[in-house]
C-alpha cells in the first residue's frame, strides 16, 4: 500500500456526499484526534476486542472503538505499515519496512515479542487462521514471507515475480490473493505449498492496490489506478464487473451483512458500490478528505475508519504541501 507521507493536496472537503440509491447513506459521524506527526497506511480493526489499529509514523496506534479514543501505541516499529491481527493468539505482526523486519506482538500488553527477517521492504500483511500463520508482502523483495504466528519462525520464503500488494486470505479454499500493482495482475497463493498456484489478468482493471474479499459469493473486490472497482470471481479469475471510482485509489473493504463493497481514493472520495449476484452497483460516493486514501472496516458496526491530516497548499513549483504538526486524525463514517 502506498504509504502516505506527504499526501497528495491537501485541502479538507469536510463530509459532503453524493446519495444516488436509496438506504445507503453514509456520512460523518464523528472525529478521532490522534495528533503527532508523520504519515501512515493501513488499518485494521478487531472487531471483538473493538480495537481499531492505525500505523502512523514510527508506530500503531490503538484506538478504543468504545470510546473512539487512542489507548495505546506499539513502538519500535521503523517504516511501519501496518498490522495482522490473530485475536485468537492473542498476536499480531507488524511489518517494518525500513528494517526488512517483522514484528511479532503481545495485542494484550501492545509488547514486541520478537522480530523476524522478512523480504525486502515488507508492505502489506495477512493473517491465514487455516494454518496459524502470518504473511508479509514484499514490495522490493517481489515476495511473501510465511510466519509461524505462534513461534515468529518463518515458514517459507514465496517468490511471487512482482511488486505485491495487499491481500486477502480463504481459509476454506486454502489460498491467499494477492494484488501483484506493477503486473496488473493477481495471485492465488496454495496455503499448504506455499506456492503461486494461478495467475490472473485483471483487465480492464489496471494496478490494483486494495483488495477485500467476500468469501460467500467467493467475489474479490479490486481498487484500481485506472480508476476502477472490479469484481472478480475467486474461483475462476474471471472479471464479473467494473465499477467507476475515484483517483488513486489505495483501500477495499466489504461488508457482508450490507453486501456492499468500498474504494477508498486519495481524491478525497469513498466509492461504495452493492454486489448483487454478478452485478455491481454505485449507490454512493461519498466525499472525505483529500489525502484519505487508506481504510478499513468493523463488519459488525458497518463503521468505515479513514485516516487524514491536515494538509497546506503546495508551495510554488510543488505538487505537495506539508501536513499540519499534530493533525493527524480518524475520520468514522456510518449509516447511523
Amino acid at each position: 500500500m502506498k504509504s502516505i507521507l506527504l499526501a497528495t493536496t491537501l485541502f479538507s472537503f469536510g463530509a459532503a456526499m453524493t446519495v444516488v440509491a436509496a438506504g445507503v447513506n453514509y456520512h460523518l459521524l464523528n472525529t478521532i484526534p490522534v495528533g503527532g506527526d508523520g504519515g501512515w497506511d493501513y488499518l485494521s480493526v478487531d472487531s471483538g476486542a473493538q480495537r481499531l489499529y492505525v500505523s502512523h509514523a514510527s508506530k500503531v496506534v490503538v484506538i478504543d472503538l468504545a470510546k473512539d479514543a487512542v489507548v495505546g501505541e506499539i513502538t519500535n516499529t521503523p517504516g511501519v505499515h501496518g498490522v495482522a491481527l490473530a485475536p485468537e493468539l492473542n498476536r499480531g505482526l507488524v511489518t517494518c519496512g525500513r528494517e526488512n523486519k517483522a514484528a511479532l506482538v503481545d495485542l494484550k500488553t501492545l509488547a514486541t515479542l520478537s522480530k523476524t527477517d522478512t523480504g525486502a521492504n515488507p508492505d502489506g500483511m495477512l493473517y491465514e487462521p487455516g494454518h496459524q500463520e502470518f504473511y508479509t508482502f514484499n514490495g522490493r523483495g517481489e515476495s511473501a514471507t510465511v510466519i509461524d504466528a505462534k513461534s515468529g519462525k518463518v515458514v517459507a520464503t514465496i517468490p511471487l515475480g512482482g511488486k505485491p500488494e495487499f491481500a486477502v486470505a480463504d481459509s476454506t479454499a486454502g489460498l491467499v490473493f494477492n494484488n501483484l500493482e506493477d503486473k496488473s495482475e493477481l495471485v492465488a497463493i496454495d496455503t499448504a505449498k506455499h506456492t503461486v498456484a494461478n495467475r490472473w489478468p485483471i483487465a480492464p482493471g489496471e494496478e490494483a492496490s486494495g483488495l477485500a474479499f467476500d468469501e460467500k459469493n467467493h467475489h474479490l473486490f479490486l481498487g484500481c489506478g485506472n480508476k476502477v472497482m472490479a469484481m472478480v470471481d475467486s474461483t475462476t479469475g474471471k472479471v464479473l464487473a467494473t465499477v467507476p471510482i475515484g483517483d488513486g485509489v489505495d483501500a477495499n473493504a466489504f461488508d457482508p451483512g450490507t453486501q456492499l463493497a468500498f474504494a477508498s481514493c486519495g481524491d478525497g472520495t469513498v466509492t461504495v458500490a452493492k454486489a448483487d449476484g454478478h452485478k455491481l452497483t454505485v449507490v454512493q460516493t461519498l466525499t472525505t478528505e483529500k489525502g484519505a486514501r487508506t481504510m478499513t472496516i468493523d463488519p459488525a458496526t458497518h463503521k468505515i475508519y479513514l485516516a487524514s491530516g491536515k494538509f497546506s497548499a503546495p508551495a510554488a513549483g510543488q505538487r505537495r504541501g506539508k501536513m499540519e504538526p499534530g493533525s493527524f486524525k480518524i475520520l468514522v463514517y456510518g449509516m447511523e
